[in-house]
């Protein structure tokens, strides 16, 4: 399953409905749609084959310093309109604004090299941008953030950010994300024009079935809005339920799961996700000895001992 998270959701064989993701690792959105994305990883396992595109949504930082944006100004941002959503944040200002380019040149280069590890590495860049304040425009930094990253050659991906052929698969994402004109996410308003033609915001989802047809969930949605789009494409899925235990959802994402992508993957039928008895599941696990806690900003990761 190329450009997938490493969920061991196996029991299902053949990969039914393409998922193309647009996305950037800087954007808020995206992160946000985390708990969702886990979910359709869970529910669907296999049978979803993803493919990461990535937008690029900044290649120098001034754009955002002429429209007034401070990393305090960004900082308020999450904590107003994102923190809401239930993905780990760190409230506090980095020393500059940077932009996208390097950090999505190096979800590329992992695509050249180790292309089973894309999404984990989208991942733990995500995770750098939102709960530290890592410079992830500098090589140093991008590879502190992917350390993370279990069995990944951090030095080998760092060395070819720069690679032509990481900058030709680049521009081709770029080229990619900004074909939006006209279609469902454009209809919605959901797609942007900052740079030139009109492109996909993050994260938008196309999901393609094997005769053809393409359905568009562009922007920041919800499960539900994601789940009737998969339930109109294709009905021979198996839908696999909200598991039972929260060591369940754990032992089938090794790379570990924060509070709230527990509670999203817990609840049923699309319902409401109960946080704070996802955590109350998590301590017992924790006391028990069976999890462990990797404080992130103001949330953790969990992980299976």
């Amino acid at each position: 399953m190329a450009g997938s998270s490493a969920c061991a959701c196996n029991h299902w064989l053949v990969s039914t409905v393409r998922v193309i993701h647009f996305t950037d690792p800087a954007c808020p959105y995206a992160y946000s749609a985390a708990p969702a994305m886990a979910v359709l990883r869970w529910r669907y396992g296999s049978q979803l084959d993803w493919r990461i595109v990535t937008i690029g949504l900044t290649e120098d930082p001034q754009r955002y310093i002429d429209a007034g944006y401070t990393p305090t100004r960004s900082v308020h941002g999450n904590l107003s309109r994102f923190a809401r959503h239930g993905m780990p944040f760190l409230y506090e200002p980095r020393a500059r604004l940077i932009a996208s380019s390097r950090a999505c040149r190096a979800i590329l280069a992992t695509r050249l090299l180790d292309p089973a590890r894309e999404h984990e590495v989208l991942r733990a860049l995500q995770f750098g941008w939102f709960t530290t304040t890592l410079l992830l425009d500098q090589d140093e930094d991008i590879a502190q953030a992917l350390q993370r990253v279990e069995g990944l050659d951090v030095a080998a991906i760092i060395a070819v950010i720069d690679d032509e052929r990481t900058l030709a698969a680049y521009e081709r994402d770029k080229a990619e994300t900004r074909t939006a004109a006209g279609g469902a996410t454009d209809f919605q308003g959901k797609a942007r024009q900052t740079d030139g033609p009109v492109r996909y915001s993050a994260p938008s989802l196309v999901f393609e079935s094997e005769a053809g047809q393409r359905l568009e969930a562009g922007g920041f949605q919800s499960i539900e809005a994601y789940d009737v789009l998969i339930a109109n494409l294709d009905r021979t899925l198996a839908r696999q339920p909200p598991p039972d235990q929260a060591i369940e959802a754990l032992r089938s994402f090794p790379e570990g799961l924060v509070t709230q992508e527990l509670a999203a993957i817990m609840a049923h039928n699309n319902e409401l996700p109960d946080r704070t008895g996802a955590q109350a599941a998590l301590i017992e696990l924790l006391g028990e000895g069976a999890v462990r806690r990797e404080a992130l900003g103001d949330d953790a990761l969990w992980q299976l001992a």
